[in-house]
């Protein structure tokens, strides 16, 4: 027989890995839908946005910067981003590296300040920004339930060790109340973006 204080030690054991598996499944969750928003934000639509221009590095003498720690971005109207280097000698290094993200831009610059057009969207491109967004939406799902999956097989692993069928059954309730959570912000997510992509 387990004494009462074994019994106790093994039953708050088992306490903290269910939190345990709730809270990495929640961490999960998160960070897939960070990802989603990281990726929707490099989906340019038609309107001029200075996070298009986030992921871009420049070569700050010698050392690959962040383009927002060595100029200021703004957005002087609905179709153009404008990039003040804090440094002359910048311009160039900045223009490269604009063009070399591929971002569809064709930077110009006065000597002082770079300007970015944002062209319209043409009918096709909208279509094709609305299946990537699509895309990015279905990877963003597929992490979350894969992230269930993971929490789910863990609450078995724990009912095998003795944690109580009602508590089991409990913390699924739970894992499945954050899949929906999350399935809800994804969905919210992509319609937001589809709306800005299909707004002209």
């Amino acid at each position: 027989m387990l004494s009462a204080q074994k019994e106790r030690t093994i039953y708050l054991d088992m306490e903290e890995e269910l939190e345990l598996i709730l809270e990495v499944c929640k961490e999960k969750m998160e960070a897939a839908i960070d990802h989603l928003e990281n990726e929707l934000v490099h989906i340019r639509a038609g309107k001029a946005s200075t996070r298009m221009l986030d992921g871009i590095v420049v070569d700050y003498y010698g050392s690959m910067t962040p383009l927002n720690q060595v100029s200021n971005i703004s957005t002087p109207d609905a179709r153009s981003i404008a990039v003040q280097p804090w440094e002359k000698t910048m311009i160039s290094p900045i223009e490269k590296a604009i063009m070399n993200a591929n971002l569809g831009f064709n930077p110009e610059n006065n000597g002082e300040i770079i300007r970015i057009n944002v062209p319209p969207l043409t009918e096709e491109r909208r279509r094709n920004l609305t299946k990537q967004v699509s895309h990015e939406g279905e990877k963003a799902r597929i992490s979350i339930r894969g992230a269930r999956k993971e929490a789910n097989e863990g609450l078995k692993k724990l009912l095998k060790e003795g944690l109580s069928e009602d508590q089991e059954k409990v913390a699924e309730a739970e894992v499945q109340e954050m899949t929906d959570n999350f399935g809800k912000k994804v969905d919210s997510l992509l319609e937001d973006k589809n709306q800005e992509i299909l707004t002209i």
